[in-house]
C-alpha cells in the first residue's frame, strides 16, 4: 500500500477535519476533568487522544471527536481498539462528574463492543455514556458512537458498549496522587494549557 491510498479514505462519512477534541463552549459548566498521560484524557500525552468530556445528564457523559488519521485499519476507518478505548472511556464517566475532588472511579470489569458500520477518521463524532445500574460498587453502562452531525433524536450508533464497572477501592483513591496526574478541569481543555500550567 502506497502513500496516496491514504488520501481518499473510501469509509470516510462528509467532510474531513483535523483529529481530536471539537470544542463546545457552550458545554464549558459540565466539562469533567482530565489527566496528563491517560491514553484517552490526558491531555500531556502526545501519543494520546486527548479527548474532553461533559457531564451532560445525572448519569450521562458526551464527547465530541473527531479521530485522527494516525488511528486508522483500513483507510478512512478508525482502527477497533481505538473505538473501544473512546467507548471504555465514555461508559466511566457517566457518572464521574465535574468536580476533581469528588469524582467516582471505575475499573472496568467487562467491556462488550457491537461495531454497527464503520467509525470514520477525520470526520466528527458525538460519544454518550448512560449509566444503566448504579449500585454503588457495581455500575453497568451503556455508551455509544455516533456522527455528530446527526440529529441525535434518530442517530443510530456505528459502535455501541456495553460494561460491567467496579469502583476503585477508597484506601486505593486516598493514596493517588493527583498533582502528578494532573486530575483536574482544563477550561480550555488543549495540550498548551497544560503544558503552560505546570
Amino acid at each position: 500500500m502506497n502513500a496516496s491510498s491514504f488520501s481518499r479514505p473510501p469509509f470516510a462519512a462528509g467532510q474531513r477535519a483535523p483529529g481530536g477534541a471539537i470544542p463546545q463552549p457552550e458545554l464549558r459548566p459540565v466539562l469533567q476533568p482530565n489527566s496528563r498521560f491517560c491514553f484517552v484524557c490526558g491531555l500531556d500525552n502526545p501519543f494520546g487522544l486527548q479527548a474532553c468530556f461533559y457531564q451532560t445528564g445525572e448519569r450521562e457523559a458526551t464527547a465530541w471527536y473527531t479521530i485522527p488519521e494516525q488511528y486508522q485499519s483500513y483507510p478512512g476507518m478508525a482502527h477497533g481498539g481505538i473505538v473501544a478505548s473512546l467507548l471504555d472511556e465514555i461508559v466511566g464517566r457517566s457518572v464521574m462528574g465535574t468536580q476533581p475532588e469528588e469524582g467516582r472511579f471505575f475499573f472496568t470489569a467487562r467491556l462488550t463492543v457491537k461495531y454497527r458500520q464503520h467509525v470514520p477518521v477525520g470526520v466528527p463524532l458525538r460519544l454518550v455514556g448512560r449509566a444503566l445500574k448504579d449500585r454503588g460498587r457495581v455500575l453497568t453502562a451503556w455508551g455509544g458512537v455516533f456522527l455528530a452531525a446527526e440529529d441525535p433524536a434518530v442517530a443510530k450508533p456505528l459502535a455501541e458498549a456495553e460494561a460491567t464497572l467496579m469502583a476503585v477501592p477508597e484506601k486505593e483513591i486516598a493514596t493517588m496522587d493527583t498533582e502528578t496526574l494532573g486530575w483536574r478541569v482544563y477550561p480550555d481543555c488543549t495540550v498548551r494549557e497544560i503544558a503552560d500550567s505546570g
